[in-house]
């Protein structure tokens, strides 16, 4: 579930094993080079943390952050994981 907090949109996410999580982040990586929004995270063998703020306006969340959540949702969904 993301929780906003310091002015981000924030996701602790824990899968399987690596391959599953790499694969998660190369899915998200595609959605947000089309969509021009990038986020900052980090991965850990099997965990991935993503951080989603908006620089240009000032590092705060906009209407891109939550867009762009809603896409990793979606991910999520189809990944057969809880949104």
């Amino acid at each position: 579930m993301w929780q906003e907090q310091d002015n981000k949109l924030v996701r602790d996410l824990q899968f399987a094993d690596f391959q599953e999580a790499f694969s998660f982040m190369t899915q998200v990586a595609l959605v947000a080079e089309k969509m021009d929004h990038h986020p900052w995270w980090s991965n850990v063998y099997n965990q991935v943390r993503i951080e989603l703020t908006t620089h240009d306006a000032g590092n705060t969340v906009t209407d891109k952050d939550r867009a762009l959540a809603e896409k990793i949702d979606q991910l999520l969904s189809r990944m057969g994981r809880p949104a």
